[in-house]
This record gives structure tokens, sequence and C-alpha cells, in this order.
């Protein structure tokens, strides 16, 4: 069976690729930076031709979808987002039905139909709902904070050299599990409903986050090429990339 996995970039597409071969799959990856977002359902068609399922990890939120500053960290204009989520998504869906894919998996952010009326989760919310409407048999699979993208969490909440992060508990999970967890679902028979997966251990999200940015080395980064050490702190209430996260202590 032939699977398209449309790659957003990060980290989990390799392992993504890597994992749909593993369980036997004919896989074509479209990585970015050409992207989804710049093809027309026409050039979509053409390259999802022969396709049986599609796994989408272009959902989450990540750095691209704003500006990082060194002021206010990641600063988003969820409109534009919106827009550009409700276009790009249509416009795949309508690329799916028209060569007749008949699975399509999305990744997507656990906690989403909680808080995703806030941030760059409402893009999140919204394209789960246009893959339940679409009328192509779908699994949502929702992840919890993956451990390699933990750096992507702390530029965002950064602020004057400090990540403000409130002392909320998190469940990471390692990006060759999310992967592992997408191949296995595009393998098998549509869910028809949503998946989600964590990581077996608990943690405080400003602890997990400081003692990662200690072990971390990306000197090609925003933050790291200012050769400036940062400190993580905690806050009652912060808003970032993924909506309102507050304390619950």
């Amino acid at each position: 069976m032939r699977v398209a996995v449309l790659d957003d970039g990060g980290p989990l597409g390799a392992g993504t690729v890597q994992q749909a071969k593993h369980h036997g799959l004919d896989v074509a990856a479209f990585p970015k930076p050409a992207g989804i977002d710049s093809l027309t359902q026409a050039e979509l068609e053409d390259r999802l031709a022969g396709c049986s399922a599609v796994i989408d990890l272009s959902g989450p939120p990540g750095l691209g979808d704003g500006t990082l500053t060194e002021e206010y960290g990641l600063v988003i204009d969820e409109e534009p987002l919106l827009s550009r989520v409700r276009h790009s998504t249509a416009v795949l869906l309508a690329a799916e039905a028209a060569v007749g894919v008949h699975h399509h998996v999305a990744l997507s952010v656990v906690g989403v139909d909680r808080i995703g009326t806030e941030g760059a989760l409402r893009a999140l919310r919204l394209k789960e709902h246009m893959v339940t409407r679409s009328g192509i048999p779908y699994s949502i699979i929702r992840s919890t904070q993956v451990f390699e993208m933990v750096d992507d969490v702390a530029d965002a909440a950064t602020e004057d050299w400090i990540v403000w992060l409130p002392p909320v508990q998190a469940r990471p999970v390692a990006g060759d599990e999310v992967a592992t967890l997408l191949a296995h679902t595009a393998a098998f028979p549509p869910l028809q409903g949503v998946r989600e997966i964590a990581g077996p251990e608990q943690f405080r999200l400003d602890v997990f986050v400081g003692a990662a940015l200690t072990v971390t080395t990306r000197p090609d980064q925003y933050w790291q090429a200012r050769s400036k050490p940062r400190t993580v702190s905690h806050a009652g209430m912060v808003i970032t990339v993924f909506g309102r996260l507050q304390d619950t202590f």
C-alpha cells in the first residue's frame, strides 16, 4: 500500500517515513520548504495519485507560525494562521477525494478539544473539524509534547531572556513513539475517531524545559546565536503558542 507523508520539516518527518517503511508501506514523502501550502489542487492530485493513505504532519503549531522576538517570545497573528490552515486543508482534502485516498491520518495535540479556543490551537481545532466533515475516512492522533521539540516550547515562551512557564503537569512523549503510532495507524483501517498518546512519566513543565535547556545545543538557532543564557521561571498564567496555560497548584 502506498502512503504519502506530508512532512512540515519537524523531527517527526524522517521517523514517520522510516516507521511506515518498517510497516511494509510504500512511502512518498513531501517535505518542506516547498510544502503543501504552495501547491495547487491539481499539483497535489499528481503527487497523491496511487496513494491509499495520507499522513499529515503539518498540523501542530510551530515557530514558523509567528515572529520570534526577544521581548515577547513567539508572537502569532491568529487570523492569517487560521486562513492559511483553512485554505491548505481544504485543498489537500479535495485532492485526496479526487484521487481516491481512503484514509487520512492527521497529527494533532492533546487538549485541543478542551483549550482549542485560544492560540494556534484554534487552527488545529478547525483542521480537525474539516477532516471529520470531509467524507474521507480518517484517524486523528493527538500527542502530548514531543521530547525532541522542547526547544520550540522554550523559544515560544521566552520574554526578555526568561522562559516563562507555569508549573503545570506534562507527560512528554518520545518522537519515535509518535512516529510509530502514526505509521501503524496508516497501515490499518481508519479509526473514524481520535487516539491520544502521551509519555509514561509526568513532569512539571517548567522543570522539564529547564532541564532540557541545560543539555540541548542548537548553535544555529535564534537564541543560541545570541550567546546569552536563559533561565526558566514560572508564572501563574502564560499564553503560549498552544493557548492559555495556568498553574493549577
